[in-house]
């Protein structure tokens, strides 16, 4: 899985980032960006509800639970469906969950130390956050020129429209959040998704 969830990735390159409380609308953003062509996604856990949307949606997409700190958080989304799960920050707990049920970790580093603590302990993807306020794209040059080896994904307030020069920098993926979904209809997100990737 950790292989085919970096090609998936790669492939993808935006990362869609659902941050909501209320699960009818976590489906919905789901089915949008799946008719838009996206079909790997994190769905923030924001409350117990949640678990629920992600049952219902991983029959027909690769969902990632997100901001998930605690083992019993990553058993529970395990438990729902979830195909992977994704934290704010790197921890060894999460890291022994991760080999025990052999599902892929996205872990939380913002340092280069962090980020190479990370690989050193085999998380297939680095997520490095928050990247716009810790230096864009220019960061991820900087971290990639020692350490090409990392396998990175920057996240955190980053533009749909920026998506290109991160993956230019050397980001396998790009986490997009809050810009590709807020104030917009679920018929904007399909076609918004729809444009994006024609761009990329």
């Amino acid at each position: 899985m950790n292989e085919n969830l970096i090609k998936s990735l790669t492939e993808q390159k935006i990362f869609p980032i659902i941050r909501s409380k209320n699960p009818d609308d976590v489906v919905n953003t789901v089915n949008a960006l799946v008719k838009g062509g996206l079909n790997t996604m994190e769905v923030n856990v924001e409350n117990p509800s949640i678990y629920e949307a992600i049952r219902e949606v991983s029959k027909h997409a690769h969902i990632c639970a997100g901001g998930i700190i605690t083992s019993m958080q990553a058993h529970a989304a395990l438990l729902a469906g979830a195909k992977c799960f994704s934290s704010p920050i790197f921890h060894m707990n999460l890291v022994k969950l991760s080999k025990d049920k052999k599902i892929p970790y996205i872990a939380g580093t913002s340092t280069a130390n962090e980020a190479y603590e990370a690989w050193k302990a085999r998380v297939p993807l680095v997520k490095i956050y928050p990247i716009a306020a810790i230096g864009g794209p220019l960061y991820i040059e900087d971290l990639l020129r020692p350490m090409p080896f990392l396998h990175i994904m920057p996240q955190g307030n980053v533009k749909l429209s920026e998506v290109k020069n991160y993956i230019d920098a050397g980001a396998v993926a790009v986490g997009v959040g809050r810009d590709l979904f807020e104030r917009y209809s679920y018929s904007d997100i399909t076609a918004r998704v729809q444009e994006a990737i024609s761009k990329l």
